[in-house]
């Protein structure tokens, strides 16, 4: 019998509620979902059912209200922001519709930053793992170009680049290619795919794009703050 794969991250039973008094709207109803390591899964489902809301649970950028969440097997849910800021850096790297680079630094140094923030890494380590992840993702002759010269397609490669820079265990990606032509989202939906699964990673994206979606290992559809 094969192994398994690993389990990157679990969550069991999360709740989450947002806004205040009459206003206060229940957006997760006890949600429980694995990502196991190696496989690339799609949340998907009209606006406002709770995809991205769980995706911001499961990065720690978020708390639930109740519920658990486990990354390689360990307990995060309600820890300390310290305790969360530390495996965000660690164990979670993240690819959003609208990159977040920092354009007036380079393409290298934007990959860089998450390195230095772990500090894991002498210079010259950051700096070949750096240039090693932008020939990855195409752009090993544009290094050294500032944010501000680069393409959308090529910025969200930066942030593919970026996203791998302290080898996590689970990638997670808001709308990845929600801002980019066909052509462009295919080839940043499979350099993204190739390099988590080369690496043993769980991808957890959210689309609206059925094609991306299609390409998945797995397709999780939500409603009303549940999967269906």
């Amino acid at each position: 019998m094969a192994d398994q794969p690993k389990i990157a991250m679990r969550c069991e039973g999360l709740q989450r509620y947002l806004g205040q008094d009459e206003g206060r709207v229940h957006v997760l109803k006890g949600v429980t979902f694995e990502a196991h390591a190696g496989h690339v899964y799609a949340i998907v489902g009209p606006s406002g059912c709770g995809k991205s809301t769980l995706l911001y649970l499961l990065g720690l950028l978020d708390q639930p209200d109740a519920g658990k969440i486990w990354i390689n097997g360990q307990l995060m849910s309600n820890s300390l922001d310290a305790v969360r800021t530390a495996a965000r850096g660690e164990h979670i790297g993240f690819v959003f519709q609208f990159h977040f680079l920092m354009l007036e630094f380079t393409c290298i140094e934007n990959v860089m930053m998450p390195m230095k923030k772990l500090g894991r890494l002498t210079p010259l380590q950051m700096v070949e793992r750096a240039t090693r992840l932008l020939d990855s993702v195409g752009l090993g002759d544009k290094v050294h170009r500032l944010g501000t010269h680069l393409s959308g397609g090529e910025q969200q490669r930066v942030a593919v680049a970026r996203a791998m820079a302290n080898q996590p265990t689970i990638i997670l990606a808001d709308e990845p290619t929600g801002n980019l032509d066909v052509k462009n989202a295919s080839l940043v939906f499979d350099l993204l795919t190739s390099l988590a699964k080369d690496n043993g990673q769980a991808v957890v994206l959210v689309t609206h794009n059925p094609d991306i979606a299609h390409r998945c290992d797995f397709t999780r559809p939500m409603r009303d703050g549940v999967f269906v």
